[in-house]
């Protein structure tokens, strides 16, 4: 009985993490890229588990080892990338480097619904972020969080709305050609900015919340891939160094998120260091890393990691960055290939790319 309990555990955990390689916009095709962690993690376990009835004569044991053990490998290697087990791509910050090239960012989905904005705020207030992304922002959080820290962040960009993808910008440092722009859905805000930073230099923000392929939100992947993609080709055009973060209803191993990262030519911190799950705050067993912050090769790291539970489904995420752009060159990101803008075209549903690259 046991044999075939954990035989059929391991093929569903290992079938289930292979589903995505499908070519599908499907949520419940896209949605098992979410849980890659736990069902590698339940395909080791399986083949742990059966070898206390392996038999050693018996063929078809031999095969089904083979099988799981290859499904292991291949999940295994999907998020190898995120452990220390794998180099850092974006690197540590300079031992010297003057307080003006600082920059410290956090973002935080708050849930909508959720009332409890005091441990958000005592976070906020002893970390002393530059930049804030608050997403999931109605009118009754726009005026909690202007009412407590507002008089802390002189320019801000704000979007409130009642449909769970309100969006507000906060920042100490000087913002400049602001816009609420809608790239694909009339509803779905996103923001972008110019930030000059304490030395004068300018970067390029974008503020994204795309929609999860999930059916009460988008029954495909579509919307979402496309928003990430038009913000990963902003990232390319840009003449200043970038900074993408928010909420992106995406796994960071994804083939959506990686292909943002090589078209964008945008780093991950998380790669060689850690998986900074942000989402499910309430649920250890079921969290992956949905919050990201990606950055051009001009930023180096600090520190990072993700912020107090606050009763929202996520916890916040934080990076403190220094401008570094003097060596840029010693982590040069992915340059997108021929197939990289083919993947591109194809995730935009167009085949005229190149009148968006001449915006």
């Amino acid at each position: 009985m046991w044999r075939k309990v954990f035989q059929v555990l391991g093929l569903v955990a290992a079938l289930l993490s292979l589903l995505p390689l499908i070519a599908a916009d499907y949520w419940w095709i896209r949605v098992f890229d979410f849980p890659h962690l736990q069902l590698t993690a339940f395909t080791l376990l399986a083949i742990l588990l059966y070898f206390f009835t392996f038999k050693p004569k018996w063929i078809n044991d031999y095969a089904y080892i083979t099988v799981l053990l290859g499904c292991f490998a291949f999940q295994f290697f999907k998020i190898v990338d995120y452990t220390p087990l794998y180099p850092v791509e974006v690197e540590d910050s300079s031992s010297a480097i003057s307080e003006d090239n600082y920059i410290s960012i956090y973002t935080a989905n708050v849930l909508q619904e959720n009332k409890n904005t005091e441990e958000l705020f005592k976070e906020i207030e002893s970390k002393e972020p530059d930049l804030i992304v608050f997403t999931e922002t109605n009118d009754r959080w726009s005026d909690a969080i202007k009412n407590r820290i507002g008089d802390s962040y002189p320019f801000k960009v704000e979007q409130p709305q009642d449909n769970t993808y309100g969006m507000l910008v906060y920042s100490r440092l000087e913002l400049s050609d602001t816009r609420i722009k809608f790239q694909v859905d009339p509803e779905i805000p996103s923001i972008d900015a110019k930030v000059r930073m304490k030395n004068e230099n300018l970067f390029q923000l974008y503020a994204i919340h795309p929609t999860p392929p999930m059916p009460q939100h988008n029954p495909l992947s579509t919307d979402r891939d496309k928003e990430l993609m038009l913000t990963a080709i902003a990232s390319n055009k840009s003449k200043i160094p970038v900074i993408v973060l928010g909420d992106f209803n995406d796994v960071a191993w994804s083939h959506s998120t990686q292909l943002t990262k090589t078209v964008g030519k945008l780093l991950d911190l998380r790669i060689g260091r850690g998986f900074y799950s942000t989402y499910h705050a309430q649920y250890p067993l079921m969290r992956w890393p949905l919050d990201h912050i990606l950055i051009s090769p001009e930023f180096r790291l600090k520190k990072a990691g993700t912020g107090a539970d606050f009763d929202s489904d996520h916890f916040p995420s934080w990076a403190v960055l220094t401008y570094e752009p003097e060596l840029a060159d010693q982590q040069k990101p992915i340059e997108p290939d021929e197939d990289d803008w083919k993947q591109a075209k194809k995730q935009l549903k167009t085949t005229d790319l190149q009148s968006l690259l001449d915006i």
